[in-house]
């Protein structure tokens, strides 16, 4: 799964990342590889957010966390909410189920 976060570009295998008209595809700032992936914003109005993933092996498969870090003025609550709801469904249901979850 790290790996599939350290290559977020739309490809024929496991597509999964489904952007809307508001967003861009992020850049990958640093990975170690196996369990840390950084990305660069996903929404061209906030360049300065970054989500940053670790992953670690757990119940049969791998438990994913996200971090989103902002730098001032930071964003309002619903501004905060979309982009929460957007990543969620990135990466827990739309690469899930490229894995066939």
């Amino acid at each position: 799964m790290c790996e599939d976060l350290a290559a977020p570009v739309p490809r024929t295998v496991r597509h999964w990342l489904r952007l809307t008209d508001d967003e861009v595809a992020p850049a990958v700032l640093s990975t170690d590889g196996e369990t840390r992936v950084e990305w660069s914003s996903l929404w061209p109005d906030r360049p300065d957010l970054r989500v940053v993933f670790t992953v670690e092996p757990g119940g049969g498969g791998s438990d994913v966390q996200w971090v989103l870090y902002a730098e001032d003025p930071v964003p309002g609550p619903e501004y905060i909410r979309h982009v929460a709801r957007r990543i969620s469904t990135l990466v827990f249901v739309d690469l899930r189920y490229a894995y066939g979850q």
